[in-house]
């Protein structure tokens, strides 16, 4: 019982669930996201990613994660998804590449869990990109990772 008691003090102590982030950070190229606090890294995330994940998002449907800086703005507890936090994709910038090509910029791009019902592995579905442009974690981290950040915090995404 003593035992299980430091374990969990430890656990909590060395946890930074106390610790809200500065800034996301999303390589896309390495399929990770990297949390930051006070320009160090606190928690580092394995992530899967839109279907053809390379190059910015440019128009919905393209199956692509979007590339610059946006901010996490809602969290939506009921959507097909488990736990979904929203960036705010296309900014203005989008918008206007996407009206000077006659596109539809898209949108509804989020970080989220697996999808609700599914019955694989969570090792195995982030073992490859598949989602149509969201940042995808597995539920338990989702669940870490909103603790871990608030509405509004910046998130850089990046190839």
């Amino acid at each position: 019982m003593k035992s299980k008691l430091l374990l969990l003090l430890a656990a909590i102590v060395c946890t930074p669930s106390f610790a809200n982030v500065d800034l996301i950070k999303v390589d896309k190229s390495k399929r990770r996201m990297y949390l930051v606090k006070e320009n160090e890294i606190i928690r580092e995330f394995r992530v899967a990613l839109g279907k053809q994940p390379k190059g910015h998002k440019a128009q919905e449907g393209d199956q692509r994660t979007p590339e610059g800086l946006y901010y996490l703005d809602f969290i939506l507890e009921d959507s097909q998804y488990y736990r979904s936090v929203h960036i705010t994709y296309p900014n203005d910038r989008d918008i206007e590449n996407a009206r000077r090509h006659n596109l539809n910029p898209g949108g509804n791009i989020k970080i989220h869990g697996l999808k609700n019902g599914e019955t694989k592995s969570a090792s195995y579905i982030q073992s490859f990109d598949w989602t149509d442009g969201c940042i995808a974690l597995s539920n338990q981290e989702m669940d870490e990772f909103i603790q871990l950040v608030d509405v509004g915090t910046p998130i850089e995404i990046y190839w």
